[in-house]
């Protein structure tokens, strides 16, 4: 009942912010325009707002997912009018925040002390407000200082019911939608999930931050801020404040001379380093979350903050993931279809020329075109209308490593349009397969495990005398063994010959009878030796095993 109510607040929000008029008609099919024309929702008024402003607060009143939602559209300029973009900017740190008070009343209960006894100075003001944590600028009895992160109170029961919604919503995707099971909805709906549970752990995302500091620890290209574990809990966190300019304030970046080239680079190269050389990438890099430490112009570096989304790959996605990605910018569309089919993410009924020429029609227009001129949406769009023909399975593990692609080319094209995205990702994606599977990967990972070894070594006295004394045990077991078979084979063959002895047995021992009773005694005095030769070998016969 509770989801049902849940559609009808988002159909009422959705027709009091008259989101039906930023629908484009144009490209709606014809029963659903006619349907829009005659929806008594558009005699209300626009209203005053503009309209990227009446869909961010539609966003907003919905909730944390829709939030979530609006921030990933205001990195795609490229898909959005600027007004709007513009207005959905405003969700990635300018969500309203919650009372101080109700901040400040959750902080005093999570360490169970006043703040002004854990802090020497506590900001009520709101430095950043999210959708679903708000930050507060402080400084600790120590002298450092720091940003407090709570999580909004009853956040939780908002997303559960959004998240029961879009199940809800998946499955009737499945019944309604011939082929939607090659998408997986609801299992993409379950990892959507797991993204933000983990989300309202604080302590987790504490945890995330401190692996991705220790993965670019004394790196150039990003710093993560350090984590202050004694003021940590599940629903607040105290880490390092940073100092830098918003990555998505572009024109200040410019006016302090930072080389704009290297910056969309090196975010280039910061994504393929956390998803190829660590596994662990930050699955939630929209700009809000991004700083750049503007002291080096020239040598610009990155600073990410809230790690509460954090995505990794199997070793076998993680190399399909390659190999695929190369063969793209080679251009070698056979490749790319072969792997599809090898990995299973296509069938293998799948011909491999016939999905290549289909995927060359798609990427061959793009190649050879800076960043500007190439929309990674369309490219996902044609390739999605692709996989539809050949029966293609959306891969779950990979939705979080496409959101953060679409929000690194969102970045991209803000910072550096000219960037070209293949001649920056091919070399190291050609030295990260050399190192992977080439002689230095071979000779690096015997060198890994040389150590382990070496500590073997004093050991091998032991394990070759265990290893005598087991091979001892075993040949002792298989006498055994070949004894008993032995044994059960004499028996076998004895069953086998019983029921012929005991027959014969029978009939000479009757027979002996037979002819004793014929015979006179007289005659058996005179010659007793044949009958009882008879019976005697009867007896014999019977009693022998």
């Amino acid at each position: 009942m509770g989801r049902f109510y849940r559609a009808l607040k988002i159909i009422w929000v959705a027709m009091r912010y008259r989101l039906d008029s930023l629908m484009p008609v144009e490209r709606l099919p014809a029963w659903l325009n006619l349907l829009l024309k005659v929806n008594p929702v558009r005699l209300l008024p626009l209203g005053e707002h503009t309209r990227g402003a009446r869909l961010r607060l539609a966003l907003e009143e919905l909730g944390p997912i829709f939030v979530k939602f609006g921030q990933m559209l205001s990195t795609r300029r490229d898909l959005l009018p600027p007004d709007v973009a513009d207005e959905l900017k405003k969700l990635q740190d300018q969500v309203p925040p919650i009372p101080a008070q109700l901040a400040q009343a959750t902080i005093e209960k999570a360490l169970r002390l006043p703040v002004e006894q854990a802090f020497a100075r506590f900001e009520t003001e709101a430095l950043a407000s999210a959708s679903v944590a708000q930050v507060h600028a402080a400084q600790l009895l120590t002298g450092e200082e720091v940003v407090v992160k709570v999580i909004r109170p009853g956040i939780e029961k908002v997303i559960k019911k959004d998240i029961q919604l879009l199940y809800m919503l998946a499955h009737l995707v499945l019944k309604l939608v011939p082929d939607a099971h090659r998408l997986h909805p609801v299992e993409v709906v379950a990892d959507y999930e797991i993204s933000l549970m983990d989300e309202l752990d604080l302590q987790k995302e504490a945890a995330s931050t401190s692996q991705l500091k220790r993965n670019f620890l004394d790196s150039p290209l990003l710093y993560v801020p350090s984590i202050h574990w004694s003021f940590t809990r599940k629903n607040m966190m105290v880490q390092e404040r940073i100092y830098g300019v918003p990555v998505a304030e572009v024109e200040t970046l410019r006016a302090q001379g930072v080389n704009m080239k290297k910056l969309a680079e090196r975010g280039v190269e910061i994504f393929f380093t956390q998803v190829f050389r660590d596994n662990f990438f930050h699955a939630d890099m929209h700009p809000g979350n991004i700083f750049v430490d503007t002291r080096f112009p020239d040598n610009p570096r990155y600073i990410a903050i809230d790690c509460g989304i954090v995505g990794s790959l199997t070793v076998e996605d993680q190399n399909y993931l390659a190999r695929n990605l190369l063969a793209f910018f080679k251009q070698d569309y056979y490749e790319v279809a072969r792997l599809h089919i090898e990995s299973g993410w296509v069938g293998e009924e799948t011909r491999a020329n016939e999905f290549a020429a289909a995927i060359r029609a798609v990427c061959e227009p793009i190649f050879e075109k800076p960043l500007k001129d190439i929309s990674f949406g369309q490219v996902l769009l044609g390739l999605f209308q692709t996989a539809r023909r050949f029966n293609m399975e959306v891969q779950p593990q990979l939705v979080l490593l496409q959101k953060t692609l679409l929000n690194i080319e969102g970045l991209g094209r803000q910072l550096y349009p000219d960037l070209d995205l293949w001649t920056t990702a091919k070399p190291y994606l050609e030295n990260w397969m050399q190192q992977r599977v080439g002689p230095r990967g071979i000779w690096r990972k015997a060198k890994e495990k040389l150590p382990d070894w070496l500590e073997q070594i004093p050991e091998l006295p032991q394990l070759a005398h265990e290893t005598l004394r087991q091979w001892q045990g075993w040949q002792e077991s298989q006498q055994q063994q070949q004894a008993s078979l032995r044994a059960l084979q004499q028996e076998i063959r004895q069953a086998s010959r019983r029921p012929g002895q005991v027959v014969i047995g029978t009939g000479l021992l009757f027979l002996a009878l037979a002819l004793s009773l014929d015979l006179p005694w007289e005659q058996l005095q005179d010659w007793p030796g044949w009958p009882w030769l008879l019976g005697g070998a009867g007896l014999f016969l019977l009693l022998r095993r």
